[in-house]
């Protein structure tokens, strides 16, 4: 078995996906938000204070932490405050391809693995009128970037180069690698074996 630090419903879907055993256990890590940071700089350092916080409470079992950020012109996207916020994200979007990030770091028996992944994502040009009903849903309240790609605004996604898990929250690929590297079968109960 292995802990999710993290709260977040799509990656516990991710993870149920591939047959993954875990526990979420929630990490109250505060996360950095220095836009002085690369895009995956951030990720990782916010993906390993969450692992770390989880696994100083839970050190029998390996630690999940992941952080996902949009990054367009050097500018960073997490969750948006608010609907006006969203609806800027969103504008911003319209018409261009953006890059979506991700940290994981795997934490177990005081030792850290980490891993980035980045997606390009291009949108459609989309209206005022289409940016509207889509916040009226609530779906971007909690999304980085302000967007689900696994739900209403798959119809904005002319395309993706790169993983499309990574988009969702959780770069499955990336994991399994980084699981193989610190010795933790995520497959088999997630005990693996020690390293």
């Amino acid at each position: 078995m292995i802990i999710l630090a993290s709260a977040s419903p799509r990656r516990r879907e991710l993870l149920e996906q591939i047959g993954c055993k875990f526990e979420v256990i929630t990490s109250d890590a505060d996360e950095i938000k220095d836009a002085g940071l690369e895009p995956h700089q951030l990720v990782v350092q916010n993906a390993h204070l969450k692992a770390a916080a989880v696994a100083a409470e839970h050190p029998e079992y390996p630690v999940l932490g992941s952080d996902t950020v949009v990054s367009l012109d050097g500018h960073i996207y997490g969750k948006p405050r608010d609907k006006e916020h969203a609806r800027e994200m969103l504008k911003t979007f319209s018409g261009r391809t953006h890059q979506v990030i991700t940290g994981i770091v795997l934490a177990w028996k005081g030792k850290f693995w980490q891993a980035w992944e980045t997606t390009e994502v291009v949108f459609s040009p989309l209206s005022a009128d289409q940016i509207d009903a889509y916040i009226a849903t609530g779906e971007p309240a909690d999304k980085a970037g302000a967007y689900a790609i696994q739900g209403r605004a798959a119809v904005f996604v002319d395309g993706i180069r790169g993983s499309y898990s990574n988009v969702v929250g959780l770069p499955l690929h990336c994991l399994d690698g980084l699981a193989r590297k610190a010795g933790i079968d995520l497959y088999d109960n997630g005990e693996g074996s020690s390293s």
